[in-house]
């Protein structure tokens, strides 16, 4: 046993290894309580009425283990003799942690009280400012207790708080220059709020994306595409390019340029034109406006303009393959034949 008894770094072996054996240990245990929570506290949790302990389970479980871990690996460098200096700064930096450890913890489980409780009121609620104001919110919550936690941190380990902040506003300057695009895209951001051109859910076009508007943050604006990608634009982009809310469309605009053949008489051009009326009148997704005119002798066909309005709401796609099929029936019926590229040749003899 005399191996155990030899010294290293003013510890014996034998307190080293208690020590690795308590980090272990903890280890282990923290494992060990992880299992038990998600095995057997949240089966006991969901059996209850309310959420709430639910919440407090689920999110604490990550902290919880954490602190386990963080708590044996003190204790552990604790039962070392170690030079004044490195115990001054491992106590620090595990009251530091715990602050950090906290911080998670508690983001965590107000950020799930917004999701569960705050996030369905706000989606019952008729106005849209407030989902658009919410997503901000929730970050701003995080960053204050972020924030919070790292001052508090810093100053139990002996720091002074503030000189630090009165250094951070000496290099404010020096930060603005380096982040100008961050500060534009933030005006932009309350630029957008204040000037709503478009609003959460909203379908808009920009810059050759197609989509919905997901969500709409201080820096940036998120959008789901039309083939379910997302992608993230800078709030600037969206405020000193063009968007088009599509979703703020009274009605949608279909513009159809039908080719009839040369021998279409005039009755039938007429007739044409009062198929075409009637079928936006038969179809109740339609606005009763619409246009027909015959508007030019064409190379190869009399072309017939065609202008019809979808109501709002209703399905853009389906409404238009039921027009362009009861077109194609009831010309067939009357005889009405399209054009497709011809050419004659008259040709003189002698």
């Amino acid at each position: 046993m005399d191996f155990f008894s030899k010294t290293f770094y003013n510890n014996t072996v034998g307190q080293w290894a208690i020590a690795f054996l308590i980090i272990i240990g903890s280890v282990i245990v923290a494992k060990l309580l992880y299992l038990l929570i998600g095995k057997f506290v949240l089966s006991l949790t969901k059996k209850t009425k309310s959420k709430l302990d639910d919440i407090v389970v689920e999110k604490m479980k990550d902290p919880v283990v954490f602190l386990f871990v963080l708590t044996g690996i003190y204790y552990a460098i604790r039962t070392l003799m170690l030079p004044d200096w490195v115990a001054d700064i491992t106590h620090k930096a595990y009251y530091f942690l715990l602050l950090i450890d906290f911080a998670w913890a508690l983001t965590r489980f107000v950020d799930a009280l917004v999701i569960e409780y705050i996030v369905p009121m706000v989606e019952k609620s008729e106005s849209d400012l407030d989902d658009q104001l919410l997503p901000i919110v929730r970050k701003s919550i995080k960053i204050a207790i972020w924030v919070l936690s790292i001052i508090i941190g810093l100053d139990n380990m002996g720091y002074d708080v503030g000189a630090v902040i009165a250094g951070l506003g000496l290099g404010g300057l020096a930060f603005a220059l380096a982040a100008k695009d961050s500060v534009s895209n933030l005006f932009a951001g309350f630029t957008i709020f204040t000037d709503k051109p478009f609003k959460i859910k909203d379908r808009i076009m920009i810059d050759g994306y197609d989509g919905k508007v997901e969500e709409i943050g201080i820096r940036s604006t998120r959008i789901r595409l039309l083939d379910g990608r997302v992608v993230t634009m800078p709030n600037s982009s969206l405020v000193n390019d063009a968007v088009t809310n599509v979703t703020s469309e009274p009605k949608r605009k279909i513009t159809m340029d039908l080719g009839l053949v040369y021998d279409t008489s005039y009755r039938q051009m007429k007739k044409a034109q009062e198929l075409l009326q009637d079928i936006v009148k038969q179809n109740s997704d339609l606005d009763d406006e619409c246009v027909t005119a015959f508007t030019e002798f064409g190379d190869f066909a009399l072309n017939l303009r065609f202008i019809y309005y979808i109501n709002k709401g209703a399905d853009i796609f389906g409404n238009m393959d039921a027009v362009n099929m009861e077109i194609l029936r009831r010309f067939e019926e009357e005889k009405l034949e399209f054009a497709y590229p011809t050419q004659v040749i008259y040709t003189r003899e002698g």
